[in-house]
């Protein structure tokens, strides 16, 4: 089918694939009047587009990624095709007003923190009314079908890491970074003390790495002190919790899709075909957004807490990993299972998993 002039019009297939845009995403934009179509069939209520829309499309798209709101994007979109310049200033003002907001956002959450942190007690071994015992830990990590090893685990004296490098250029990096989590400071605060010790590690990347800034490393660490799960994330490895024959995972991945998701700007199945949901905005890197998650969880004997690459969480699917680790057996059976599993699937990149039972 052609369009008046000629033109070939595309199906809601094409516009997806040349886009970025999901036929789902497409059809809410049609009810919503962002992006009709020029032709619906009245029986089947196929869609079709002008070539010429696709531009607006991927401008939608890009929009979209950035978490600007659909109201503000139809505004852009519709000066866009009258007045770029216009366009451009209405785009500049949102903006400026989104980092106004988000510091007066930070102000007071710097509050809150500042007051949350006078009332609480340091934790140290004995905080609680648990005591658990020494934990018992395996790991197992793999080159896989990569060139070189650049995932790399850590199995200290309650301290447990996993890291996953970035780039060609990284270089034994995430070796390094879990070594520098191996001296973390065991006395006073431990949340504290974990967060200064990635900030340690990130200070020791850029300083040997200052040559490459395409290199970096994810990094999910855990130090278990007392009754207490000290957790310090960035990136897109993952903490997880089995207790009870359930699992539960304790960490969210740092990519700009996965926080558009959680804000609700973002469906599932437009992240889910997005080519850019592996993108990183937080990694331990020369010019990367280090600053880690932190966390603190209670433990209760007989709990694990295990730590994965995307070699191990991104080649199995989740109810498959999940019967992995919650088997009855002990932290090396239950690593040696998984790591099996990953070759089995193939094992088309590094992996690591590391598990601790307490």
């Amino acid at each position: 089918m052609t369009d008046p002039t000629g033109d070939r019009l595309m199906t809601i297939g094409d516009v997806a694939r040349a886009s970025g845009l999901s036929a789902k995403a497409l059809r809410l934009y049609d009810d919503s009047g962002l992006l009709v179509p020029v032709d619906v069939d009245p029986v089947t209520g196929y869609r079709r587009y002008a070539v010429d829309q696709l531009d607006r499309a991927r401008l939608v798209a890009r929009l979209r990624l950035a978490g600007v709101p659909l109201a503000r994007i139809r505004v852009v979109a519709d000066l866009v095709e009258r007045a770029p310049r216009a366009a451009a200033a209405e785009l500049t003002s949102y903006w400026r007003q989104v980092e106004a907001d988000t510091a007066s956002a930070g102000a007071l959450v710097a509050d809150v923190v500042a007051a949350l942190s006078t009332e609480e007690h340091p934790m140290n071994p004995t905080h609680g009314t648990t005591s658990l015992t020494h934990p018992r830990a395996a790991a197992r990590d793999g080159i896989g079908a990569r060139r070189t090893q650049e995932d790399a685990v850590l199995v200290g004296d309650g301290v447990y890491a996993v890291a996953d490098g970035i780039g060609e250029a990284a270089d034994g990096l995430s070796a390094v970074v879990v070594a520098r989590l191996a001296e973390v400071e065991r006395t006073g605060d431990p949340v504290a003390a974990l967060d200064a010790a990635v900030t340690a590690a990130a200070a020791l990347v850029a300083e040997r790495y200052a040559d490459r800034p395409g290199a970096g490393c994810t990094l999910t660490a855990v130090v278990v002190t007392g009754d207490q799960a000290v957790l310090a994330h960035v990136g897109d490895s993952r903490a997880h919790l089995v207790r009870d024959g359930r699992q539960e995972r304790l960490t969210r991945d740092h990519t700009v899709v996965q926080t558009l998701v959680d804000e609700g700007r973002l469906t599932a199945e437009e992240a889910r075909l997005d080519e850019r949901r592996v993108q990183l905005n937080r990694a331990i890197a020369v010019d990367g957004a280090y600053q880690p998650d932190l966390g603190v969880h209670a433990l209760r004997p007989g709990d694990r807490v295990v730590l994965t690459t995307d070699g191990v969480h991104g080649r199995l699917a989740p109810a498959a990993l999940a019967d992995l680790l919650v088997a009855g057996t002990g932290p090396d059976e239950v690593a040696a299972a998984v790591e099996a599993a990953v070759l089995e699937a193939g094992a088309d990149d590094n992996y690591a998993v590391v598990v601790v039972d307490v």
